[in-house]
């Protein structure tokens, strides 16, 4: 038997009472909190779209538009090579998008083809040019063979080979063939040993020097004008090398002679 409470209850639905609430979320003005949650989304959406375009219409404006392409190649720096010579080695065609030129490449390929080259810089610069800046290499010596004269730079490199030696470039003498270090010396690391010995010259004596003799690793003879010598020995104590030459020199103004392989003890003999 129903009690009181539940009759009540059946009454109040007969006589229209309002039904049970809905489970359904409602926000303002009745809106399904589902809805609410999706529009942020879509406005998000928006400036995501925008970046897109605008990122298209930069790699269009690149690469595809004629707008950024290489409209010539400068060159700076060069001294004895010529400006076609560089863009030749470079090979940067014009017309090319100038944001697809790979600067690294290009300046492999100019050291690679073009040994007198020391150091090689390769920009773009924007709109349409592409600049490359080249450091030739500076003969110090000069070695003769067949003829020809073959620059050698700071460093002992050979780069190139030319009919008759710069004004200036002292003459290389290699005659370490049968040197006891010859095996453990080869002829770039003589090379080097010459070079260094020359760059650390005081600048005086640099200016009258016109043979370096390279008898082994630790024996380089300067050969001065007039008939003198320098026996510099070894390329190490460069500094200390040329403050004793120095000295010698204005000691002993009429020496052919100068010994400063050991920088402490040096000597001087003829007159």
């Amino acid at each position: 038997m129903a009690g009181p409470t539940r009759t009540a209850e059946r009454r109040g639905r007969r006589e229209g009472a309002p039904a049970p609430r809905q489970t359904r979320a409602t926000g303002p003005a009745g809106e399904p909190a589902a809805r609410r949650l999706r529009l942020p989304g879509r406005r998000a959406l928006l400036p995501v779209a925008a970046v897109a375009v605008c990122a298209g219409f930069a790699v269009w404006a690149l690469y595809g538009s004629s707008w950024f392409r290489v409209e010539q190649v400068s060159v700076d720096g060069t001294r004895v090579l010529t400006e076609r010579q560089v863009r030749a080695a470079a090979g940067v065609p014009l017309g090319t998008p100038l944001a697809s030129v790979d600067t690294a490449r290009v300046e492999q390929r100019v050291r690679t083809a073009l040994r007198r080259v020391a150091e090689v810089r390769v920009e773009r610069s924007w709109p349409g040019g592409i600049g490359v800046k080249v450091t030739e290499r500076k003969p110090e010596l000069v070695l003769e063979k067949a003829g020809k004269y073959v620059e050698v730079d700071a460093g002992g490199v050979r780069f190139a080979a030319v009919g008759k030696p710069p004004g200036g470039v002292p003459l290389l003498r290699m005659e370490a063939r049968r040197s006891p270090s010859a095996r453990a010396f080869p002829p770039a690391a003589l090379r080097r040993a010459a070079a260094t010995v020359v760059t650390a010259l005081p600048g005086p004596v640099r200016e009258e020097t016109r043979v370096v003799r390279v008898r082994s690793y630790d024996s380089v003879t300067v050969e001065l004008t007039g008939g003198r010598t320098v026996l510099w020995g070894g390329p190490g104590h460069g500094a200390a090398k040329a403050r004793a030459l120095t000295a010698l020199r204005k000691a002993a103004k009429d020496a052919r002679h100068f010994d400063v392989s050991v920088p402490s003890a040096p000597a001087v003999s003829g007159s």
